[in-house]
């Protein structure tokens, strides 16, 4: 029945401190919710969509997580219901140990605007932890001449929870000779019980008295814990050991090495012998301050035990008791405070980045999110960040230490493809620590380049009558860019030759770019080609560019000449030209007229004379063709004579 008391309670303190939570996100600053501890996991926090004012929908669209420099992950976001849930059971003595107000503060990233939001959970306590002694018994020691209303410290309880949850009184089972008070600390306010005598104590009549003390918190139901004390009457021994001040105050240095004294604590007693014989001891200590500093009972010489850490305590607050061999006591306290050092190289947590980006990515696109920390304090935890000025990239500071690393101009692949950038944070200790992080970013391609080809322009000699399908040129374009982008195709721009398509001459392959002849060609017919190649990428849109290839044909000499004059008769017979007799010598009788279809020269002639009836009477000009007589005729000589010239 109490179990189900205490659930209707927390039930109903959790509506009452996420109304609260509503409450606070609608002020400036962080968005702040409350709740008890030790929660189920998943729990309901607080509607977080609805106070950064975005639908459930665009929280999961967006893509939200969870950002913070803790090692355990507390809080999770329920993206489909838009709220802020608890990513496990909370303990808010391990978290917060007795402080009074127990706050996480963490920040919600919104992925795709890479905006962060601070958030602050109060961590409310709930009456879960029992007051406890550190020890079960104890034996007290008092002179039986000790006059009523003396007080006795006794053993120090320790309730981890805080308000009214925590100690608040002590009972002590019945008896006459003593009562229980509680007295507040001087620093922190925490109650510790004392012993106080009431009437005067009689060795003879009782000389031991066994007592029950209870501790007790406020809490519904009330937590108590018990501890049994012995109270040993003792003979007179009329003075207690003094320590020379009542408050020892040091302050060191956290890099102090193991086993250094830090400071002596005395306390004289005025009695002689074994009454005067002190010892000294730790009271009032917890476990973990005995690890780290150590006391030497007979000299009362306090020194370390384990290492400082200024980080982990900057403040320790020990309980010392000087006693003598009857019993007789004094406290005093020491108050020892750790200096900072700088012995922390502040820590960069990257909290996105990205390893890719476009060259056309527009100046002021955001790379990387980062974080920086430094657990030292004051100077030594002040951390700038810093990268090589010639890079293409800044630092812009954001909240909560927060720093951003963005382009500051357009990249360009073709020159730099992949960027190392080395981010150092240093702090201002002296000296200075530093730390560096690398982020390593791929600059991806765009297809910002045409191909190009070496020369504007190609001038091809090619010999005619050339084997069909032969290659008769290759072209090359360079295209900067990479992958599809630099895949470069060429073609030919379509025309007309005499009638009949480019494309029937002259064909390219699409990848190589070597030219082939479909024909072969004739000088005769044509003596010039006029192409123009275009290489293309494969990028999207694609990019182009042309180039002009004249191609020449070369003559061959593939044509006999061809005799205009005389010309031959049709029926086979050959030509006559008449001479008179009386001819003198040189006389024209004809001339042969050839012509040469081939150029050059493949189309100079000759003229010789091959055969005559009557050699030595005529002669051939060599260059002109002429026939003219080489002597003049006589009687003799054959009114008919028969030439054969060759050309």
């Amino acid at each position: 029945m109490a179990a189900l008391q205490r659930r209707r309670h927390r039930s109903g303190l959790v509506l009452l401190l996420l109304l609260l939570g509503t409450l606070w996100g609608a002020q400036a600053g962080p968005i702040c919710y409350s709740i008890p501890e030790e929660l189920d996991k998943g729990s309901f926090v607080g509607n977080i969509s609805k106070d950064l004012g975005l639908e459930p929908r665009e929280l999961a669209e967006c893509g939200v997580r969870i950002v913070s420099r803790g090692s355990a992950q507390l809080f999770a976001v329920n993206p489909g219901g838009g709220s802020l849930v608890t990513a496990g059971r909370i303990d808010r003595e391990e978290l917060c140990a007795q402080s009074e107000r127990c706050l996480v503060s963490f920040n919600i990233l919104i992925e795709d605007k890479l905006n962060l939001y601070p958030i602050e959970v109060e961590i409310v306590d709930i009456n879960d932890n029992t007051p406890r002694f550190l020890r079960e018994e104890l034996e007290v020691k008092i002179l039986e001449n000790a006059p009523p209303s003396s007080r006795f410290p006794l053993m120090e309880v320790y309730d981890p929870d805080v308000g009214m949850n925590s100690l608040q009184g002590f009972k002590l089972s019945g008896n006459s000779y003593f009562s229980v008070d509680d007295v507040p600390t001087e620093t922190d306010g925490h109650k510790y019980p004392e012993l106080v005598l009431e009437q005067a104590l009689d060795r003879e009549g009782e000389a031991i008295h066994h007592l029950v003390l209870t501790a007790m918190d406020g809490g519904d139901p009330v937590r108590s814990g018990m501890a049994r004390i012995l109270v040993t009457v003792l003979d007179v021994n009329d003075n207690a050991p003094v320590f020379t001040q009542p408050v020892y105050r040091v302050s060191v240095p956290e890099n102090l090495p193991v086993g250094t004294p830090v400071l002596s604590v005395s306390a004289t007693d005025k009695d002689e012998g074994v009454h005067a014989e002190v010892t000294y001891s730790f009271v009032r200590i917890t476990e973990k301050i005995s690890k780290i500093f150590c006391l030497n009972v007979l000299t009362g010489e306090i020194s370390t035990s384990a290492n400082l850490d200024y980080e982990d305590s900057s403040y320790y607050e020990l309980d010392v008791e000087a006693r003598d061999r009857p019993g007789l006591q004094d406290r005093a306290k020491v108050l020892i405070t750790i200096l900072d050092v700088n012995d922390n190289v502040p820590e960069v947590i990257v909290t996105s980045v990205s390893r890719s980006i476009a060259e056309s990515t527009l100046p002021g696109t955001v790379i990387a999110l980062f974080q920086v920390y430094d657990r030292d304090s004051g100077l030594n935890g002040l951390v700038t960040c810093s990268i090589s000025r010639s890079l293409p990239f800044q630092l812009e500071k954001s909240v909560d230490n927060y720093y951003r690393l963005v382009t500051n101009t357009v990249l360009d692949r073709e020159q730099v493809s992949l960027y190392n950038i080395t981010v150092t944070a240093t702090d201002k200790g002296v000296p200075p620590l530093s730390t560096e992080t690398l982020i390593s970013l791929n600059v991806a391609d765009t297809n910002d380049n045409p191909p190009a080809f070496p020369h504007s322009s190609y001038s091809i000699y090619v010999p005619e009558n050339n084997p069909r399908g032969a290659s008769i040129f290759s072209v090359t374009a360079q295209d900067p860019d990479s992958y599809e982008n630099a895949r470069v195709t060429y073609s030919l721009a379509e025309d007309n030759i005499q009638g009949a398509p480019l494309s029937s001459y002259v064909s390219i392959n699409s990848d190589t770019g070597v030219l082939y002849a479909l024909h072969s060609f004739d000088y005769e017919q044509f003596r010039d080609l006029q192409l123009r190649v275009t290489a293309r990428d494969s990028g999207d849109p694609p990019l182009s560019n042309n180039v002009s290839l004249s191609i020449f044909v070369l003559d061959q000499n593939d044509n006999a000449p061809e005799i205009l004059y005389p010309s031959l008769p049709t029926d086979g017979s050959t030509g006559v030209e008449l001479a008179p007799r009386s001819a003198e010598p040189g006389y024209l009788v004809t001339k042969v007229v050839a012509v040469d279809r081939d150029s050059g020269q493949n189309a100079w002639l000759s003229y010789r004379l091959l055969k005559a009836s009557e050699p030595g009477l005529f002669s051939v000009g060599l260059h002109t063709g002429e026939v003219r007589t080489a002597r003049a005729l006589l009687d003799r000589d054959a009114l008919k004579q028969s030439l054969v010239v060759a050309r």
